[in-house]
């Protein structure tokens, strides 16, 4: 319980923890910053790490007189591990997703939301990989499902390095602009539940219209 309360107070005052982090690692915190991306976008088991609201407040951070934060370093180092992110689990999708698909249980790995992200692949396609880029948990899992589906991977990649730029250089440019406006500042808790939010309204609205489908083929 303490940890989840820990976990719930770091992710809500991002800006105040990284500026901590900051002062203890110096230079260190761009390799953590790495891993932090990497993880969320590369490992199918750590898809709960705050990957829109670090962007957010790494951006507002890089913008603060007498930034300790590069937002040009931030900018390719993360755009690079959301891209090797989104490789590394596009490979355990094509070469390890098959037995996990057919297993009933699994300790690693959540099936339902496997089934959810290949329900949203199915209905985007490729595009999916982009969409799924702005969606906490499909971020994680649409990667390994595009692996289990063998999409080409040229096309793969093509997707893979649009929607990594878009999500990373979106959040960071919208967290220098608007992260150090006093409102903002003052409320920065309430964006953080704000970004957080939205980012899940494609699963609702995906919920909504799957709940809508069947309605009439349990009637029937």
């Amino acid at each position: 319980m303490d940890f989840l309360k820990e976990t719930v107070d770091v992710i809500l005052h991002l800006d105040a923890h990284v500026n901590a982090w900051i002062g203890t690692l110096g230079p260190w915190i761009y390799p953590l910053l790495f891993l932090v991306i990497f993880s969320e976008t590369g490992l199918v088991v750590t898809p709960f790490l705050p990957g829109d609201s670090l962007l957010f407040a790494l951006g507002a951070l890089s913008a603060t007189e007498n930034a300790e934060l590069s937002l040009p370093l931030l900018a390719v180092l993360l755009v690079a591990a959301g891209i090797l992110g989104d490789a590394v689990n596009y490979a355990c999708g094509r070469y390890v997703g098959p037995k996990v698909f057919t297993s009933e249980t699994s300790r690693l790995w959540n099936k339902d939301h496997l089934l959810k992200a290949q329900a949203f692949y199915d209905r985007h396609g490729g595009k999916a990989i982009v969409f799924a880029r702005f969606v906490p948990i499909l971020r994680t899992f649409a990667p390994f499902v595009a692996g289990i589906g063998r999409m080409q991977y040229p096309r793969f990649a093509f997707f893979n390095v649009s929607g990594a730029i878009a999500w990373v250089l979106g959040f960071l440019i919208a967290g220098h602009i608007f992260g150090n406006i006093p409102a903002v500042k003052r409320n920065f808790h309430i964006v953080i539940f704000g970004i957080i939010g939205v980012s899940f309204l494609p699963v609702i609205v995906e919920y909504v219209r799957a709940k809508a489908a069947s309605k009439p083929a349990a009637g029937a």
